[in-house]
């Protein structure tokens, strides 16, 4: 690009461009249970610095057709909670039709791939009998490219309010985290040093994916979406060097040997 194009671009009043950003999944099952807002409620008071004015996709998918509800009155007792539905995803046609009035915006569904699936050629033993004795024609096979990405190295202390995400890699802090600072990895984070904020490994599912860290003293742990809160960690790995992996589905935690 030109420095001419250069300059007229910083003259623009605005600009476009595409990003990512996370946002946290409420799938609704059963909108109009009466336990459905306390149940909510507790979930957000286990960790309300995580959760406050945190955006939030309502995912409609499970809902039966017959389903009916007020939907700009759910939308704004979920407000209520601190939490901030932005979008939406799936539903009966009226529950979609609800949620565009109420200023939703419809989000692709999406789900998490994994690296060895592979479209494979149909058998030729299930071939149309009809097609029997003609050569068949082979299908091409679809493989998907595991992308190696450096691991992401951050040597400086993660400062309250900062975010680091390490996409499709893992994450190494060699300083300490901050208490409301936020680590974000698709794979493993190691923090060699203490651990006050966030920690959110397995970020894009992946529920092989650990913490690593010297001195565990974080707001909010989680792996592949499983997390435990402050209160749960327990006086036995406070300020200990430990890791944090899923046992069967469940957030589990280990010392590590240091000697």
């Amino acid at each position: 690009m030109s420095s001419a194009s250069q300059v007229a671009e910083r003259d623009a009043p605005f600009q476009l461009r595409g990003n990512s950003f996370t946002m946290m999944v409420l799938k609704v099952f059963a909108p109009t249970s009466p336990d459905f807002f306390t149940q909510l409620n507790v979930k957000v008071r286990q960790a309300p610095n995580f959760f406050r004015n945190a955006p939030v996709v309502l995912d409609f998918d499970d809902l039966p057709e017959s389903i009916v509800f007020d939907l700009g009155a759910f939308v704004s007792q979920v407000q209520a909670l601190h939490l901030l539905p932005v979008g939406f995803q799936g539903g009966p046609q009226p529950v979609r039709e609800a949620a565009m009035t109420v200023g939703l915006t419809p989000m692709p569904s999406g789900r998490a791939a994994k690296l060895e699936e592979v479209v494979k050629a149909p058998d030729p033993r299930q071939q149309d009998p009809h097609q029997q004795g003609q050569t068949p024609i082979p299908a091409p096979q679809v493989l998907i490219e595991v992308v190696h990405r450096p691991t992401v190295v951050v040597t400086e202390p993660v400062r309250s309010g900062m975010r680091v995400y390490a996409e499709k890699t893992d994450l190494i802090v060699t300083s300490s985290v901050s208490p409301g600072a936020e680590l974000l990895a698709d794979g493993n984070i190691h923090v060699y040093g203490a651990l006050r904020g966030r920690a959110l490994a397995g970020f894009s599912g992946d529920g092989n994916a650990r913490i690593f860290c010297h001195s565990l003293e974080a707001e909010v742990l989680s792996v592949a979406g499983n997390y435990r809160v402050s209160e749960d960690i327990g006086s036995d790995f406070y300020k200990k060097a430990v890791q944090v992996f899923l046992r069967d589905g469940v957030l589990s935690m280990d010392l590590l040997k240091t000697a």
